[in-house]
């Protein structure tokens, strides 16, 4: 059951005739761009948007205007630490979905993350534990799941209306937005993916792909991703925005029928009844007319938003949840690693449907990093490669480090801790439960991470650790104290034997006891001049609302 202790009441969804929900609800919106005015105007229609989160202040402005009762915000930390938002909805850039999914589980928020959950394996299991441990609900927005027309085509399939199914391609094609921080592959194929393993209800085998990059070096515009199932089923993928018109089709080829999800049509599902006969031992086409298959069409996206929420009332998982975001997150892998081999290998999937498991490459690679001989490394933990681990250091279980990290003597890591990639924790440095680092953070010698506000040697207060949360390329000094509970900022500097007791902003200098913000500092660490120049690398800043450092070089 879900957690109820951090909210101030109890959830409890009652549906009307229109099948929309009667309560007040708390759902906070980060990202109002391209898909997330959709969710917007959704969760808006559903009466349970609170508040809409977004860095354009000029955004924010026009759906202040469009939605008046609503609350608007620049700040992601602001929002975690209201008691009366409940639930995280996701629709940023692909590559933030970590980060800011990991926060808001651990602020103790239900979330919802459009697709895809991550942008790597292993940090897509840390959101599905995270959310598992915390009995929190982790759902992934793979729309096309609330289709009606593919919830048709499954119970089609199942009821063995097309007899066995034999093969499955989809064409997601078309001549729209291009992007240049993900490739067509992670654009494009999560949605196909997630309907191909949810109609035959298996993972594959193994996975091969192939694309090409005519307009960015890199990035790849076309991909075509072939699945050999267990079951003898084969599917394809194919996926371009290089293509003069949109096309969105999945054609199911059964021995006995075949059917079309065309999702561009009016006439969304369409059965061919065509048969291949053997005549003097030649396969011959046999065709008959089309079948139109009536589907009480309602809008994908709002089906998908009640089913949060109902979920958040009920307690069950969603029909997309972390593990299902998981699947589709290891094929994706797969498939990148198949388009970067020169050769286009076959990569091997080795697990069941129901489980979540490593990729296992034909020649299997060895992390490689270095622990001293003196260090002590506990079972179920993770280790990047290049990572360097030094004289008496203790890695606890359940821990996560990640690569080119340097981690000093005498330093202890977890239990269940993570560390992002690039950081350095010198000598003596505790990094004690419920305290997060994302990537390239400095912690100086013998800082010191609290984790318990108030501690006894007495008491037992294990269930009062309270997460701290450091980001990425923040600088804690020397001697420093962080107090638990806080979040320092992007960049921000905690000057050597400060004690840092309240959040930090981004780029924020901060001195003394208690810390206090003395002026701002560039990406590169030096001090920024009072014109918010950086004196080293000639970066110009702004300060936006008083608070917020924007980069204008």
């Amino acid at each position: 059951m879900i957690r109820t202790d951090y909210m101030p009441f109890v959830w409890l969804v009652i549906f009307n005739k229109e099948n929309t929900p009667m309560h007040k609800s708390n759902i906070a919106v980060i990202g109002s761009g391209y898909w997330g005015k959709n969710l917007i105007r959704s969760f808006h229609q559903l009466g349970t948007l609170k508040l809409i989160c977004d860095k354009n202040e000029i955004l924010l402005r026009q759906f202040k205007e469009q939605y008046p009762d609503i609350e608007v915000s620049m700040s992601f930390g602001d929002i975690l630490e209201r008691n009366d938002i409940h639930a995280i909805v996701i629709a940023t850039p692909a590559e933030t979905h970590f980060t800011l999914a990991r926060e808001a589980l651990q602020a103790g928020k239900h979330v919802f993350v459009e697709k895809p959950v991550a942008l790597k394996e292993k940090d897509g299991k840390i959101l599905v534990e995270l959310a598992e441990q915390n009995d929190l609900i982790l759902m992934v927005g793979h729309i096309l799941q609330y289709h009606p027309a593919v919830l048709k085509l499954k119970h089609l399939i199942d009821s063995g209306y097309l007899g066995k199914i034999r093969y499955l391609y989809s064409n997601r094609l078309n001549l729209g937005k291009i992007r240049v921080e993900e490739n067509i592959l992670w654009s494009f194929a999560p949605h196909d993916i997630s309907v191909i393993l949810m109609l035959l209800g298996e993972m594959p085998e193994s996975v091969y792909a192939s694309g090409g990059a005519y307009l960015q070096q890199q990035i790849p515009d076309t991909t075509l991703t072939i699945l050999d199932f267990p079951s003898g089923v084969k599917a394809h993928i194919f996926v371009s925005w290089l293509h003069p018109f949109k096309e969105q089709k999945l054609i199911v080829v059964g021995d006995e029928k075949m059917a079309v999800f065309d999702d561009v049509s009016l006439q969304k599902l369409t059965i061919y009844p065509h048969k291949i006969d053997w005549v003097e031992r030649m396969p011959v086409a046999s065709k008959a007319n089309a079948e139109f298959i009536d589907v009480d069409m309602q809008e994908p996206l709002k089906a998908e938003c009640l089913h949060f929420l109902e979920c958040i009332g009920s307690g069950k998982q969603p029909r997309t949840d972390g593990r299902e975001g998981l699947r589709v997150l290891q094929i994706l892998e797969a498939s990148q690693l198949s388009i970067n081999k020169t050769a286009g290998n076959h990569i091997r999937l080795e697990s069941p449907v129901s489980q979540t498991s490593q990729l296992s490459f034909e020649q299997k690679q060895v992390t490689k990093y270095f622990a001293h001989e003196s260090a002590c490394l506990d079972d179920n933990i993770e280790i990047g490669s290049g990572t360097k681990i030094w004289h008496f250091s203790h890695i606890l279980s359940g821990s996560s480090i990640g690569e080119n990290c340097n981690i000093g003597q005498n330093a202890v890591i977890g239990p269940d801790v993570f560390i992002g990639d690039g950081c350095k924790i010198q000598n003596n440095v505790s990094v004690y439960k419920g305290v997060t680092l994302e990537d390239g953070v400095f912690c100086g010698p013998s800082m010191v991470f609290t984790n318990v506000n108030n501690p006894r040697a007495e008491i037992r207060k294990m269930n009062q650790f309270r997460p701290t949360l450091v980001k990425k390329g923040a600088t804690i000094g020397a001697n420093a104290t962080i107090v638990c509970g806080v979040i320092l900022g992007r960049y921000c500097f905690i000057g050597a034997g400060s004690v840092a007791n309240k959040n930090v902003a981004d780029h924020a200098l901060v001195v003394g006891n208690p810390g206090k913000q003395i002026g701002w500092v560039c990406v590169c660490g030096e001090r920024l001049t009072d014109d918010l120049e950086c004196p080293s690398c000639g970066k110009k800043f702004d300060i936006e609302d008083n608070k917020v450092l924007v980069c204008k070089s």
